[in-house]
């Protein structure tokens, strides 16, 4: 059941951005800021956490995901730290999954062979 779970909420979470692509002029770039933007707000008026923790990871792999770490993570943060919290707490939370991105960035620059227009 879990399984299903997430497949529902990540496939929801994903046709909406296919739905934005189709039928908005926004960019992909645009939407993918949309997207952790939207997880920060709910994740910091508490609406993401219920869904995470029922959806599991249908609900924290996507971009809104990510988002809500980040919320998390400073609020967690400001909480023990005070304001200095508010700086490094995104950092903190958000570590792996940056350093997931850019190593993957890294081996993907490797392999790859770019041509010029």
């Amino acid at each position: 059941m879990d399984f299903l779970k997430a497949f529902i909420i990540g496939g929801l979470i994903c046709a909406i951005g296919q739905v934005l692509m189709d039928m908005t002029k926004l960019t992909p770039a645009r939407i993918l800021v949309s997207f952790v933007v939207a997880g920060v707000v709910l994740g910091a008026v508490g609406l993401y956490k219920p869904l995470a923790e029922w959806a599991g990871a249908g609900a924290t792999v996507p971009l809104t995901g990510f988002g809500y770490t980040l919320a998390k993570g400073t609020k967690q943060a400001v909480e023990s730290d005070g304001l200095l919290g508010a700086l490094t707490g995104p950092f903190t939370s958000g570590a792996a999954g940056i350093t997931a991105a850019l190593l993957c960035g890294l081996i993907a620059s490797f392999i790859a062979k770019p041509k010029e227009k």
